[in-house]
């Protein structure tokens, strides 16, 4: 049998730059908004509350140090702290942040128990650090990168062990072919399928990522930014692209990872409701998740 499902609310927008001078992102809303669009009652799960983040700051000084850092850290040592009560009590957590950042205290989470496999649904590798960029600013974009070790010091190692999860128990599923970071991936041994591929073979891409996350690991993570999405069916997120899955596609993915006895939880992130003012791309992320979660 399936563990109980519950929905932890993890609204920060801490990794996110802003969208204009003095502004702040949108995304911290993407939780309520789902809810208001049924996915509690869609994914058949409970309520288990909510890992409320600290200010975002808008002002930022460039240089090697990522946005927000500080605060991004004492988040993630806090949503950690919640996952890890969730997960001991054989739980299904759906993490709904929120922007990428919160894939830290998730990794975090699953560090302290073991080894874990990531399955990253994201249009973008989300791996600049500054061994290859002039500068870092923005974790949402760094954090696939973070995770593995690579950047602002503050972020890559809060548990004192190490990186929160291992290149080789990595698949990247959807990332757009002209993603500036793919040699870099190959080069490290992080398994990854472009958006043109999944979408061509989807069953197949699907099964040689379950092998990789799988082979080495206590079970796996499954990470999902929307703008994995075409940006013709998913406009709503920061840095919408085309080129990409279909929300059919998707579906598809998700139903064949959360069904698996070793996937232990999901999170959710970059949809911006300020975006979606008739709530349309609410609605079909909540089918999308509605479908999964039943196949």
């Amino acid at each position: 049998m399936r563990p109980e499902v519950v929905v932890v609310d993890a609204p920060s927008n801490l990794g996110l730059r802003p969208p204009k001078q003095g502004s702040v992102p949108g995304c911290y809303k993407m939780p309520w908004a789902l809810r208001n669009a049924g996915l509690l009652k869609a994914i058949q799960a409970s309520d288990a509350g909510c890992v409320v983040p600290p200010r975002y700051e808008p002002d930022w000084d460039p240089g090697h140090t990522t946005r927000n850092s500080r605060a991004i850290a004492d988040y993630s040592l806090q949503l950690a702290s919640r996952l890890h009560d969730v997960l001991e009590s054989a739980k299904f957590p759906v993490v709904v942040g929120g922007d990428c950042s919160v894939l830290i205290g998730a990794g975090l989470a699953l560090k302290r128990r073991g080894r874990y496999g990531l399955v990253f649904l994201d249009a973008h590798s989300d791996f600049r650090h500054p061994e290859n960029s002039g500068r870092v600013e923005a974790a949402a974009g760094e954090d696939l990168a973070i995770s593995l070790g690579y950047g602002d010091p503050r972020l890559t190692n809060l548990s004192g062990e190490g990186p929160n999860f291992l290149a080789e128990d990595v698949a990247v599923l959807g990332v757009r072919d002209f993603d500036e970071h793919l040699d870099e991936l190959t080069r490290l041994g992080v398994v990854h399928f472009t958006s043109t591929q999944v979408s061509q073979a989807t069953d197949q891409h699907l099964r040689d990522s379950l092998a990789v996350v799988t082979q080495r690991t206590d079970g796996f993570w499954v990470h999902v930014d929307f703008d994995v999405v075409d940006s013709t069916e998913m406009h709503a997120a920061d840095c919408p692209e085309p080129d990409g899955l279909s929300f059919l596609t998707l579906s598809r993915l998700l139903g064949g990872l959360v069904k698996r006895e070793r996937c232990v939880g999901i999170e959710l992130t970059i949809y911006d409701p300020d975006l979606d003012r008739d709530g349309v791309c609410a609605t079909r992320i909540v089918d999308c998740l509605g479908h999964a979660f039943s196949s």
